[in-house]
């Protein structure tokens, strides 16, 4: 499996229009952040994790022309306003998109892209996708078997996506004591960790690290970073196997099998990581 950090940023990216603090004009080109995804090559599968606002972007810096699905977390803007730069993937591979979320994403999805949704009163291109509902139990995407993780983001439920060893969860401010081993022994750990100010929707640093702590991946990458938060000073700060995550980093996970029900019978619940 390999996994290509397409943005690490948050909802404004960084830099942030007309901010002149000291990250927002760093020369370190790890503190130029779009907002978060992933990009997932597995098992002959590409897939997305939240389409950003700047998918356009990325897919022309990352050259990426095909998709076979695209995974969301959540429904807030930062995560599916690039979900109309789908249409040169119909259209010059000549298919449709099944895009997976939770019944209030796609329910939201439907209300933000309307049109999308009646696309036979349109007379120009709109993005052909295929919206798959899921829930808490896992689901194939091809031979890929993925998880989802039920999260807190605020009071919001959201989802993040355990695929063999690898699990993403970003936008998080508490883990459900339900989800812990869904997490268990992982190969890498994507989890989001804002700021070190306190946040009521999101990890602050402090909570992030001590959250890893309890999942035990074997790698915690940082992600959805704000321009509080410089790449080399987070860097030196954080404990063996940490870091922060960064534009165009690439990490390839070996270990990728996974079986999601043999592994929650063979796992006793090691307690509520929840920090908060």
């Amino acid at each position: 499996m390999k996994v290509w950090f397409l943005g690490t940023g948050t909802s404004m990216g960084i830099p942030m229009v007309g901010c002149r603090c000291t990250v927002c004009r760093s020369r370190d080109p790890r503190d130029r952040r779009l907002r978060a995804s992933v990009l997932l090559e597995v098992a002959g599968q590409r897939l997305l994790i939240d389409a950003a606002v700047d998918f356009r972007q990325q897919a022309l810096r990352f050259g990426i022309d095909d998709l076979d699905a695209v995974l969301f977390t959540h429904h807030h803007a930062d995560h599916i306003f690039g979900l109309d730069d789908l249409r040169p993937i119909n259209i010059f591979r000549a298919k449709d998109i099944p895009v997976y979320g939770s019944a209030n994403t796609l329910e939201n999805l439907r209300r933000v892209y309307s049109y999308v949704f009646r696309a036979g009163e349109n007379e120009s291109d709109v993005p052909r996708i295929r919206p798959v509902e899921i829930e808490r139990e896992a689901f194939q995407i091809g031979p890929v078997t993925v998880q989802p993780v039920p999260l807190w983001h605020g009071r919001l439920p959201i989802l993040g996506f355990r695929i063999g060893g690898f699990a993403y969860c970003t936008d998080v401010s508490a883990i459900p004591e339900e989800s812990g081993p869904l997490l268990a022994d992982l190969e890498v750990l994507v989890l989001g960790a804002l700021r070190h100010r306190p946040h009521p929707t999101h990890f602050t640093i402090e909570q992030a690290v001590e959250a890893a702590r309890q999942i035990g991946a074997r790698q915690t990458y940082f992600t959805h970073l704000s321009h509080e938060v410089a790449h080399a000073e987070l860097e030196a700060l954080l404990p063996a196997g940490m870091a922060p995550a960064y534009d165009g980093q690439v990490v390839e996970i070996r270990r990728e099998r996974w079986t999601p029900r043999e592994q929650l019978s063979d796992l006793k619940n090691g307690g509520d990581i929840n920090p908060t």
